[in-house]
C-alpha cells in the first residue's frame, strides 16, 4: 500500500484537474507495481515519449491535451521524429513526419519546454546534485545519476509524462541512497596520459564493457585518465546505457558520489570483474566498426548524444580541412544551435558542408541522403544502434579520424 499525502489525495480527487487525476492514477499504479512505500516530489522531468512510435503514442498525449493538462514541474523533451527548425531535412514517410510533428507539438501544448534534445543536462534547465527527477531517455538518465548526482530511475514512455503532469515519482530504486552504491569494480590500467581523442575512446570502451558485462549492477570504474572531460563521461554513459541496462556508474575521482572507491561502494568489499588494458580497449573499440580502413564512405555522423558547445569548439578548427568528399551531419540541441547561430558558427559550418540537425537524431529518423555505403562516427551510441536501425555499415573513430575520413571519402585514421 502506497502512503498518500494530502497533496497526493488532492491530485487523485481531481482538485488539480482531470488530466492530473488521470496521470496520478498511472503513477500510483506504477508505484504499487514497484512496491514503493510512498511518492516523492520531483524537481523536473524529461519526456522521451515525443518520438513517434505509432498511433498509440499520439493518442496517449492527445488525451491529456483534450483534458487541458499542464505539466507541474519543468519538463524538457527528448528528440522527436523531425527537425522542426529545418523540416526540409526529413526524407521519410510523409505520414510519419506529419504524425511525428503533431506529437512534438502536443507535448508543447502541455507546457513542456521544446528542447527536443537527448542531452537536457546541456540546457539552462540542468538539474542539481541530489534532486529527485522523473527522467526518461537512457543516456540522459545515466548522466543525471552519475555525472550530476541527481536521482532518477529508468522511466519509460508514458510514465515519464504522467510524472511530469503530477510532479510525483515513486520512492524506489535509484531515488534511494542505499541503491546507488557500486556492486562491482572495473579497473582501467596501463594507459598513462591520454589526449582528448584518446580519453574519449577509452570512455566509450569502458561504457560498452560496463553495459554488456555488468547488467544493471552499478560499476565503479577506476583508472580513467585525468584528462577525462564531461563530454567523455557523457559518451561513457551513452555507450553503457545503449549496450546494457545501465542507469548509473561511478567514475572514481571524477563523479560526485565517488571521490574514492570506498565512498563509491559504501565501504563494502565488492569484486573486481575486469582489468582493461590498452589491448582490451582497442579491441572493444574495433568491435564497433563493421568495415575496415580504406572502405569508401557516403557520410559522417556526429553528435549522439547531442553535440555540446565544447565539442563544437573542438570541431571548428578541423573545418579547415574543407572541402570534404562526403557530407557531415552533426546532431545538437536547440540551446546549442541558437548559440552557434548567434556567433556565426552555423554559417561557417554550412559553408564547410556540415549539416546541423536539431530536434532529432540521424539514427532514429530519415535525414542522411545517401546510405548506400558506410557511415563513420565518433559516437559509440550511434555506432551501436545505426547498423540495426538503418541497415548500414559503420566505422567508428575519433573526432579527428572522422574529419580526415570525410576529407578522403574513405576510412582513414589520424
Amino acid at each position: 500500500m502506497v502512503e498518500l499525502t494530502e497533496e497526493d489525495r488532492a491530485l487523485a480527487d481531481g482538485r488539480h484537474g482531470a488530466a492530473a487525476a488521470d496521470a496520478f492514477g498511472l503513477v500510483l499504479r506504477f508505484a504499487e507495481a514497484v512496491r514503493a512505500p510512498r511518492l516523492l516530489s520531483c524537481a523536473s522531468a524529461h519526456v522521451d515519449g515525443c518520438l513517434y512510435h505509432g498511433q498509440a503514442s499520439l493518442d496517449f498525449v492527445e488525451r491529456f491535451v483534450s483534458l487541458d493538462g499542464r505539466v507541474m514541474v519543468p519538463t524538457t523533451l527528448n528528440v522527436g521524429s523531425v527537425d522542426l527548425v529545418h523540416p526540409e531535412l526529413f526524407i521519410g514517410d510523409p505520414a510519419v513526419g506529419t504524425a511525428g510533428k503533431r506529437l512534438m507539438e502536443a507535448h508543447i501544448e502541455l507546457g513542456c519546454t521544446p528542447s527536443f534534445t537527448c542531452a537536457p543536462y546541456q540546457t539552462l534547465l540542468r538539474p542539481k546534485f541530489g534532486e529527485q527527477l522523473a527522467w526518461a531517455e537512457s543516456n540522459a538518465i545515466v548522466f543525471a545519476n552519475s555525472v550530476i548526482g541527481a536521482r532518477t530511475n529508468r522511466y519509460g514512455d508514458f510514465i515519464d509524462l504522467a510524472c511530469a503532469l503530477t510532479g510525483r515519482v515513486p520512492d524506489y530504486g535509484l531515488h534511494r541512497t542505499e541503491n546507488r552504491r557500486a556492486g562491482v569494480v572495473v579497473e582501467i590500467e596501463g594507459l598513462g596520459d591520454a589526449g582528448a581523442d584518446q580519453a574519449g575512446g577509452i570512455a566509450v570502451a569502458a561504457g560498452l564493457f560496463v553495459g554488456k558485462q555488468c547488467g544493471d549492477t552499478i560499476a565503479a570504474i577506476t583508472g580513467l585518465p585525468a584528462s577525462t572531460t564531461e563530454d567523455d563521461l557523457k559518451a561513457l554513459g551513452a555507450a553503457a546505457a545503449s549496450s546494457g541496462s545501465v542507469a548509473m556508474f561511478h567514475a572514481v575521482g571524477l563523479t560526485p558520489e565517488a571521490p574514492d572507491l570506498q565512498t563509491a561502494t559504501g565501504g563494502a568489499d565488492v569484486p573486481v570483474v575486469a582489468r582493461l588494458g590498452p589491448e582490451d580497449i582497442s579491441g572493444i573499440l574495433a568491435s564497433l566498426s563493421t568495415v575496415t580502413d580504406g572502405t569508401p564512405l557516403t557520410a559522417v555522423a556526429l553528435g549522439t548524444p547531442h553535440f555540446s558547445l565544447s565539442e563544437f569548439d573542438r570541431l571548428m578548427p578541423m573545418l579547415d580541412l574543407a572541402p570534404f568528399a562526403v557530407p557531415i551531419y552533426v546532431n545538437t540541441g536547440r540551446h546549442e544551435w541558437e548559440r552557434l547561430s548567434a556567433d556565426g558558427r552555423v554559417q561557417r559550418l554550412e559553408t564547410a558542408g556540415v549539416t546541423v540537425v536539431v530536434d532529432t537524431c540521424t539514427y532514429v529518423t530519415s535525414i542522411i541522403r545517401d546510405l548506400s555505403g558506410a557511415v563513420m562516427t565518433n559516437s559509440g551510441k550511434w555506432a551501436y544502434y545505426a547498423p540495426g536501425n538503418l541497415g548500414i555499415d559503420v566505422a567508428f573513430g575519433t573526432l579527428a579520424d572522422t574529419l580526415m575520413s570525410a576529407k578522403a571519402g574513405r576510412v582513414v585514421r589520424a
